[in-house]
C-alpha cells in the first residue's frame, strides 16, 4: 500500500465580509472568484478561484445569515477585528489519508471533523479552537469524500500557484511538519524578520504575469 502524502489543496483568504474579500481577490489577480456556497456548520460562506490542475483559492467570511456555530469557526474567523483587511490566512493540504496523517503529524491539527457543503462532502482537521498550531500557519488537512473534487468543475482562467512561501520565528517547526505529513508541494519557509513578518504569501502566475497575494 503506498504511503500517505500531502499536497497543497487550497488556500484561503479571510474577510471580515464576503464582497471585500472577493474586490481583493479581483484587484490582485485580476480576475473575479466565482460562485461558491454555505457551510451551515460552520456559520460561513465563499467564493472560489481554480488556481492551477489541482489547486484552487477560497475567499470565506462569516455568513451573516447563519445561526453561530457551536463551536469556533475555523481559520481563526472569530479572532479578526471587524474592520481589518482581507489577508492570505491558511492553507490546506489533501490528504490521501488523513486519519493516519493528522497522528503523525508533528503539530497537532485538530479532530477530524466530517464537513458539507450542497453535493459535496469531506473530512477535515478543525482546531477546538479555530486557530491552526503556529500561530495559525500550520495547514489544515482535508480528504475529500465525493467521486469528484471540486477544483475540477471550476472554470480555468489561466492561474496557477507556483509558490507558497511561509514566515515564522520557529521555520524549523514547520518544516518538520511538512515532512511529518509527507508532504509534496513548492513549499518554501523563511524565518519572521521585522521586515517580513509571519505570514503566507503565494506566487500565483496569472495571464497578465506573476502576482502575489499575502
Amino acid at each position: 500500500m503506498p504511503e500517505p502524502h500531502a499536497v497543497i489543496d487550497h488556500i484561503v483568504v479571510t474577510a471580515s465580509d464576503l464582497d471585500t474579500g472577493v474586490a481583493f481577490v479581483r484587484e490582485r489577480l485580476g480576475i473575479e472568484p466565482g460562485p461558491g456556497g454555505a457551510h451551515p456548520a460552520m456559520g460561513t460562506h465563499n467564493r472560489l478561484l481554480r488556481c492551477g490542475p489541482d489547486c484552487y483559492l477560497e475567499v470565506i467570511a462569516v455568513n451573516p445569515q447563519a445561526v453561530h456555530p457551536a463551536q469556533p469557526r475555523w481559520f481563526g474567523l472569530d479572532q479578526r477585528e471587524p474592520d481589518s483587511a482581507p489577508s492570505l490566512s491558511a492553507w490546506v493540504v489533501r490528504s490521501t489519508d488523513i486519519h493516519t496523517q493528522a497522528a503523525a503529524s508533528a503539530e497537532p491539527l485538530g479532530p477530524v471533523t466530517p464537513m458539507q457543503r450542497g453535493h459535496l462532502d469531506w473530512l477535515i482537521t478543525i482546531p477546538a479552537s479555530g486557530v491552526a498550531p503556529l500561530d495559525g500557519l500550520a495547514p489544515a488537512l482535508i480528504e475529500w469524500q465525493t467521486p469528484e473534487r471540486p477544483v475540477l468543475n471550476m472554470p480555468d482562467h489561466g492561474l496557477a500557484l507556483e509558490a507558497l512561501h511561509i514566515y515564522h520565528p520557529q521555520p524549523q517547526r514547520l518544516l518538520t511538519l511538512a515532512a511529518s505529513l509527507n508532504l509534496h508541494a513548492p513549499l518554501s519557509v523563511f524565518p519572521s524578520t521585522p521586515d517580513r513578518p509571519a505570514g503566507l504569501r503565494a506566487l500565483i502566475r496569472t495571464p497578465q504575469g506573476l502576482c502575489e497575494l499575502g
